[in-house]
């Protein structure tokens, strides 16, 4: 007999799985990587940290990648042809992969900064607060690699009142249809 525990996780689990279908029209590959990142938390919700080396993240990323994604730099605004991506799809971390933000969260907020008003799950951001310009802000990254995103800022447009304001070189898009990479291991 399953504990309530174990089943409580699983119905989670389930829910989530069957929102983001919903939600985003996700096809039947994009659901297996969905449902194979939750998996790999511990909780049925987080996701499993990757460990690796700056040296090692040095050697697969370009030297901008790697400025923003783990020195925290940020691009030029306007500098990312993700700015001017309208296909459906779905954005991933540069660094590891992780399945970041759906198309449909994506919207214009004139900032010159690719904008979400939602992650494509909670699970997949991890946030800090950052002081760097003398104010409180609220920086995040992914949580599987830990790799700099950007800010978030409760300036967004409904249902979430939220801004992800997302350096374009930190995600990969990937068009509805096309498989999404393995996770970087």
């Amino acid at each position: 007999m399953m504990h309530k525990k174990t089943i409580s996780r699983l119905l989670l689990a389930l829910f989530a799985v069957a929102n983001i279908s919903t939600a985003c029209a996700r096809t039947g590959e994009e659901n297996q990587m969905i449902e194979t990142t939750l998996a790999a938390g511990d909780s049925g919700k987080a996701v499993a940290k990757l460990e690796k080396s700056r040296e090692e993240w040095k050697r697969l990323l370009t030297r901008q990648e790697y400025a923003v994604l783990f020195e925290e730099d940020t691009e030029y605004p306007r500098s990312s042809p993700l700015n001017h991506e309208k296909r459906e799809g779905t954005f991933i971390c540069a660094a590891c992969y992780l399945p970041l933000f759906s198309s449909n969260a994506k919207y214009e907020s004139g900032t010159g900064w690719p904008s979400f008003f939602q992650p494509l799950l909670k699970e997949h951001l991890g946030t800090d607060t950052d002081y760097k310009i003398g104010v409180a802000r609220t920086e995040y990254h992914c949580a599987r690699c830990g790799g700099h995103q950007g800010h978030v800022f409760d300036d967004g447009p409904k249902p979430t009142g939220l801004r992800y304001c997302n350096n374009g070189v930190a995600l990969k898009f990937i068009p509805k249809g096309e498989p999404l990479p393995a996770l970087r291991q």
